[in-house]
């Protein structure tokens, strides 16, 4: 194949760019380039939905606690059934006291 086509909106007969034409390493470019922008906004708000856990809604409980939780303990049901002496030994008696506390309300 060495005819890109280029479909203009409302128009059913399309414009051939040749496989080493300037215009087309452009419009790739451009292509790419939103291609890129989209995917990384996709993985930012992906992420944030991710991170959006009941624990972040507890006060006095911050990131950088909620990042080492889910590094040992990969989710939140699994920090919900580690040992409390394991959770004193990695965040300290007072995070771990308001957690405890906040999963027993329910969160």
């Amino acid at each position: 194949k060495r005819l890109e086509e280029i479909y203009y909106p409302n128009d059913s007969i399309p414009l051939y760019l040749n496989k080493t034409s300037t215009t087309l390493k452009l419009i790739q470019r451009l292509r790419d380039e939103a291609h890129r922008f989209a995917i990384t906004f996709h993985r930012l708000k992906r992420n944030k939905e991710t991170l959006n856990l009941e624990i972040n809604n507890i006060k006095g409980v911050g990131i950088k606690t909620v990042e080492i939780l889910l590094k040992k303990y990969k989710s939140l049901n699994n920090i919900k059934l580690a040992p409390k002496n394991e959770l004193i030994e990695l965040i300290g008696e007072a995070k771990t006291f308001l957690i405890l506390s906040e999963i027993k309300k329910g969160m």
